[in-house]
């Protein structure tokens, strides 16, 4: 048994695997580059949705903290063996580092991490909105959804063409594609809010999935909850560890009761019924702990401080 396959074993039980991926093929996609892992036992556990962990550097320039990914495919038992497919944008040196690694460089991997989209138990029209790379997920869950009969549309959204990602791969994964940009590079001019009632009262949607930016996650709740459509939206909330310990992702999440709870996006999350996000609690991309939240100082609930203490 290799090193590697100790390293599966001892954490398949827990349905997370960390594991020495071999990078075997990048490409740039438009803005971004697409990463393709051999990663042994995490394309069988991994569902859409959900993400995987990325040590980043070598040994002379490791970062302390993972990067987290979207899953934008994965293929079991495929040409090179169980593969892993994430999408990246090279936005700081970290990134930077890892797009510029060479097919062949391994990698250590941690995943399937967090909760993936949930599917509807019966047939129904659905709607996929993907803002920038943050669309890579969407394909793999269109295809699952397609699988169980249901209609598929796909709006992607960006800031230009460049910044698009998937415009060609959502014709063949969708029934209905819009795309829309904000320079009117490509498809409408405008953001995906602009276009999203038209495209819900055409496809009568019953379910719409998100991910990508805050604000458009945002638009895509309230749109959603205004005409009765449930939204279910991938969070981009920034992560350090990916496994539940730093508590850098926490954010606030309504549950069937109306209370407030700071809960941590990559254990409870990434994918939240859009209209149990406390949106209100984001200022200027920052999220702030809301008055009312459970355990807060503001809190209803909270026990008074015994005269004198403070």
């Amino acid at each position: 048994m290799t090193e590697r396959t100790r390293t599966i074993a001892a954490r398949e039980g827990a349905g997370v695997i960390q594991v020495q991926a071999e990078l075997v093929a990048t490409r740039p996609v438009g803005a971004y580059q697409h990463l393709t892992f051999v990663a042994p036992g995490i394309a069988d556990l991994a569902r859409p949705g959900q993400f995987i962990a990325v040590a980043i550097g070598d040994a002379t320039s490791s970062k302390l903290l993972r990067r987290a990914f979207s899953i934008h495919q994965v293929t079991p038992a495929g040409t090179y063996g169980d593969t892993v497919e994430v999408v990246v944008s090279a936005a700081g040196a970290g990134t930077q580092w890892l797009t510029a690694q060479p097919a062949g460089t391994s990698i250590d991997l941690i995943g399937p991490l967090g909760k993936p989209f949930p599917l509807p138990t019966s047939p129904v029209p659905c709607v996929l909105v993907g803002g920038g790379y943050g669309s890579a997920p969407l394909f793999w869950l269109a295809q699952a959804l397609r699988e169980r009969g249901c209609p598929v549309e796909i709006v992607l959204g960006a800031a230009t063409h460049a910044r698009l990602f998937g415009a060609a791969l959502a014709r063949t994964a969708a029934d209905g594609v819009t795309i829309t940009t904000d320079d009117g590079s490509a498809g409408v001019k405008g953001w995906v809010s602009d276009v999203l009632p038209e495209v819900f009262e055409r496809s009568s949607a019953a379910v719409v999935y998100g991910c990508g930016p805050m604000g458009m996650l945002r638009s895509i709740s309230e749109l959603a909850a205004a005409r009765g459509i449930v939204a279910q939206v991938a969070v981009e909330e920034a992560m350090a560890c990916g496994v539940g310990v730093c508590m850098t992702c926490v954010m606030p999440i309504a549950d069937d009761d109306g209370v407030t709870s700071m809960v941590r996006s990559c254990l409870s999350g990434p994918v939240f019924r859009g209209d149990r996000v406390r949106w209100d609690a984001w200022t200027d991309g920052i999220c702030h702990v809301p008055d009312d939240a459970l355990g807060s100082p503001g809190w209803a609930g909270s026990d008074p401080l015994p005269e004198g203490e403070s």
